[in-house]
């Protein structure tokens, strides 16, 4: 007996004659008396009393019809409970971004996931790159936001957004033009994160093509903040992204250009896990965060960025 035979047979019972029940239920009269049929025969008792003017319940029938109500209710709860609003899409989610990408987006994309997923649980890490790699090879996260790596192959990116990063100076540096050369970067005191940090390998390498090495003034591996105020008070120079200094740049606290002979162009990409089971709805949830940072670029929020 399942589910459907029950639902077959309170149809009958409701309605009071095969005719209309088969209709209801999308049958021939004919193949809803069978399996009416194989029912009783399964049952070993007979559910109705059957006639020319329709069909009676027996006393068996009338206790089944209590049993056949209570699945019905419960078949429909369960449609109207998991079709509802705040339950489709994923149950919890886990997105991982460094500290720059995290400050621009986790406000919009948290907002941006309860509009459209209600009952969603959202988890938030912010972590340097390395950590963010481990995270996704163990299967911690579902996705994460990153500056790629220059070897990202093995990553499965998909790459939203390139952004440009500037030399950022204190007022008392000086004038600094329009551009600022990668080789200059060598002879300026600098106020750098610790390894494993993006910025300092990449000021490293950066150096290390002009055969030098980078002048550090002070490692800093709090905030990006905690950077800005250090190089405010004279402690050094820094390289960031504009969106992370436009506002010290209109107050005049900083000074930045972007870094040029080359410039220098980071990456930045939705990366997903694959140690851990998709969560359901996935592509239409990491969708929602691109279109998120689609906006952001295109509103000018995230200075200094251009879409791929």
């Amino acid at each position: 007996m399942t589910s459907e035979d029950l639902l077959m047979f309170l149809s009958v019972a409701t309605s009071g004659n095969f005719s209309r029940a088969a209709i209801e239920v999308g049958l021939s009269q004919s193949a809803l008396s069978r399996k009416i049929s194989t029912l009783e025969a399964e049952l070993n008792i007979r559910l109705f009393y059957r006639s020319g003017r329709g069909v009676v319940l027996t006393e068996p029938g009338h206790r089944l019809v209590k049993y056949a109500t209570e699945v019905k209710e419960l078949l429909e709860h369960a449609t109207a409970d998991l079709s509802s609003p705040e339950h489709q899409g994923p149950s919890s989610i886990v997105l991982a971004a460094q500290p720059t990408i995290a400050k621009i987006l986790f406000g919009s994309i948290g907002k941006a996931l309860k509009q459209e997923y209600p009952g969603i649980k959202m988890r938030f890490k912010e972590g340097l790159g390395g950590y963010i790699r481990e995270w996704i090879a163990n299967g911690e996260i579902d996705a994460a936001i990153v500056y790629l790596p220059e070897n990202h192959a093995s990553l499965g990116a998909d790459v939203i957004l390139r952004e440009q990063l500037y030399f950022v100076a204190p007022p008392e540096f000086g004038p600094i033009g329009k551009g600022f050369p990668v080789e200059r970067l060598a002879s300026v005191p600098l106020v750098l994160p610790a390894h494993p940090h993006g910025l300092r390998v990449l000021a490293e390498s950066l150096t290390a093509r002009f055969s030098r090495s980078i002048n550090l003034s002070m490692e800093c591996d709090a905030s990006v903040y905690i950077t800005k105020q250090l190089v405010a008070e004279n402690c050094g120079c820094t390289i960031l992204p504009l969106v992370s200094v436009q506002e010290e740049m209109r107050k005049g606290t900083l000074q930045a250009v972007p870094l040029i002979n080359p410039e220098i162009i980071r990456d930045v990409a939705i990366i997903s896990a694959r140690n851990r089971p998709p969560i359901p709805s996935q592509r239409q949830v990491l969708e929602t965060v691109r279109q998120q940072i689609v906006h952001l670029v295109n509103s000018g929020a995230w200075a200094g960025a251009t879409l791929v």
